[in-house]
């Protein structure tokens, strides 16, 4: 496609801009293809004929088009931002297959159009399923120009999530997050221990945690603790996978910082005893930790 956009700069001939709406319509992309087709009926010889053209256009406003084109791609998320920092405003999409009678989303697609020339980039994403995926524009990297951020909700119990950052660096996009090694590199041990205690221990930080369990009231611990604060047996805990990532300026200065949240678990996923919170900050190689906290949840008084 991008073939065509790039002669039709030149030419505006319109046997490219029919070639283009019919690569469009090959690829699932029915609203861009119908966004040329009427560019190409306004051309004073319209190839091959005006008819051919209105043809096509009536066959994608079809319920039969729709009924046999499952596969078709939406747009489900869409922001406009200075990509690539030449000053001009770029277009970025999140496209995506829709499950019928389901909110979940398939084959999601990063798409860069760019706000000079036209022409479309596509940036596969390795997990491209999901729920509600959604787009961030901002400066992660400190240059005042716009980065991507993808997050796309898993489903999962643990409430986790798929989160990618893109960049322009160099003349072209660059990854500069990627939750699976972030999920990778920042491990835990979660142990109870006697006298209603839990440690989390971050292995690559090296850095432990006590947490006060007394909050989970009777019931929960004499399940798990003799009368003398000694436990039953030993148990363990796990940290989930990033569960949110978020884009916070904490410094004012027009640079995001990453707020990454990941989950405690007790014994099981639904018991959770507190969240790890670890910010991030770009160092001009990528994202290093800045600082981190354990938050607990509270217990009634």
């Amino acid at each position: 496609m991008d073939f065509y956009r790039a002669i039709i700069q030149e030419t505006n001939d319109p046997y490219y801009w029919y070639y283009l709406a019919d690569a469009q319509v090959r690829a699932g992309y029915r609203s861009e293809a119908l966004h040329t087709i009427s560019k190409a009926l306004s051309l004073p010889t319209p190839y091959p004929s005006k008819q051919a053209l209105l043809n096509m256009q009536a066959w994608l406003q079809s319920p039969s088009y729709r009924e046999t084109n499952s596969n078709e791609k939406t747009i489900v998320a869409a922001k406009q931002g200075d990509i690539d920092g030449d000053g001009i405003i770029d277009k970025v999409f999140l496209t995506a297959n829709k499950t019928p009678d389901s909110p979940f989303w398939q084959n999601i697609t990063l798409v860069v159009q760019n706000g000079r020339t036209n022409q479309y980039i596509q940036i596969p994403l390795k997990e491209n399923s999901g729920y509600n995926p959604t787009l961030f524009l901002g400066d992660f990297t400190g240059n005042k120009v716009d980065d991507i951020q993808v997050v796309i909700d898993t489903g999962g119990s643990a409430g986790t999530v798929y989160t990618y950052i893109f960049s322009f660096m160099n003349g072209e996009m660059r990854e500069i997050f990627n939750f699976e090694k972030f999920n990778e590199t920042y491990q835990y041990d979660v142990n109870y221990e006697n006298d209603y205690k839990a440690n989390v221990i971050s292995r690559n930080l090296k850095i432990k945690y006590i947490l006060d369990l007394t909050y989970k009231g009777k019931d929960y611990l004499s399940e798990i603790y003799h009368e003398n604060g000694q436990l039953k047996e030993p148990i363990q805990g796990w940290v989930n996978p990033l569960s949110g990532l978020y884009p916070i300026d904490f410094n004012r200065d027009g640079t995001y910082e990453l707020d990454a949240y990941q989950r405690i678990a007790g014994r099981y996923n639904a018991d959770g005893l507190g969240f790890v919170e670890t910010v991030l900050k770009w160092n001009g190689q990528g994202f290093g930790v800045d600082r981190q906290n354990v938050a607990v949840f509270g217990g009634e008084i």
